[in-house]
């Protein structure tokens, strides 16, 4: 597996990274055999959250069966006060079975109001800094969808690693992903299959590796042959012919901008729909000829877009600020 050095850390990491949103659909032994088959493919950075429900459990255990030492290990918490930070640090030291995180972010920072509150006097920052001294992490980064904020944090030193959303459909971070590079910032991708939305994966993959600003890219994946699958994009690497990166564009251009990563935030909806699997379905129909199929499958839902009474609590989450009841809305005009 090809591997690069996230930033001044010291920490050399597979350009093809585990994002832990999906693991936690899976039981533990399923986990399990997740962990062993990153070591086996070569991938050893680990990226969770505690905000990812029993993510970080589930990798805890499989670190426990693989070896701590084989992987370098990231997590991040949406704590932005001190007393919250230190208690989130501790949680995620007894879930991951381990005695050091390599790398702890703040997580999903959204405002300036946010950002400020995370490096005052009692801010989740100092926890975090805190905790490095005493050997109970070793590196510190943050995490956004909002450039803004991440120029900030580029800029204020406080910080070793940013993470932002990255993919052919999403280029608008490349001069900030330059600039933290040139300050030896460690650059992390999530979302290099803008959420499942880009169909041919390996060519998203390799798009984002062409960029040499980036350090690792993180797809979530929660099967042994999507693990497989993207391993090898790392493994095998090789740039884009001429020809598929116009097939991949093109793919990005089909998508637009209004469309669902599928990252899961703007749950739980009260009238009880999965609105990501909504927009899947309307994807499948509308862009991969799976009409029939896609009909078929929403009909099945027992809560579907046509529930949806617009109440907005789903867009006040999404971190892509997404029309989603308009999205929906389209939904039911293509699928009923």
């Amino acid at each position: 597996m090809e591997k690069r050095f996230l930033g001044k850390t010291g920490l050399e990491v597979s350009v093809i990274g585990f994002g832990g949103i999906p693991i936690q659909k899976l039981d533990k032994e399923k986990a399990i055999d997740l962990i062993k088959e990153l070591s086996i493919q070569g991938i050893n950075f680990i990226d969770t959250a505690r905000g990812y429900t029993v993510s970080e459990e589930l990798i805890g255990y499989g670190l426990e069966k693989v070896g701590r030492d084989k992987f370098v290990l990231a997590t991040k918490s949406m704590a932005r006060d001190y007393e919250g930070m230190k208690n989130e640090i501790e949680t995620s030291l007894n879930n991951l079975k381990t005695k050091c995180i390599d790398l702890y972010q703040l997580h999903n920072v959204r405002t300036e109001a946010e950002y400020d509150n995370i490096i005052g006097e009692d801010g989740a920052l100092k926890a975090l800094e805190e905790s490095k001294a005493e050997g109970k992490i070793k590196h510190i980064g943050i995490t956004s969808h909002d450039l803004n904020i991440l120029e900030k944090a580029i800029e204020s030193g406080y910080f070793e690693t940013i993470q932002f959303p990255y993919n052919p459909v999403e280029r608008q971070a490349e001069e900030l992903f330059e600039r933290a590079n040139k300050l030896g910032m460690g650059v992390i991708v999530m979302k290099p299959l803008a959420g499942g939305a880009i169909i041919n994966a390996a060519l998203s993959l390799r798009f984002v590796l062409e960029n040499s600003n980036i350090s690792s890219a993180i797809p979530g994946m929660d099967s042994i042959e999507q693990i497989k699958e993207n391993a090898k994009v790392g493994n095998e690497y090789k740039r884009l012919s001429d020809a598929e990166r116009e097939i991949i564009l093109a793919e990005a251009k089909d998508l637009g901008t209004e469309f669902c990563r599928r990252c899961g935030y703007c749950a739980p909806c009260p009238q009880g729909i999965d609105i990501p699997v909504q927009f899947l379905m309307e994807g499948y129909y509308s862009r991969y000829n799976l009409k029939d199929w896609a009909k078929e499958r929403y009909t099945s839902f027992t809560n579907k877009a046509s529930d949806c009474i617009e109440c907005g609590q789903c867009e006040t989450r999404c971190p892509y600020d997404l029309p989603i009841r308009k999205m929906l809305k389209k939904v039911v005009n293509i699928l009923g």
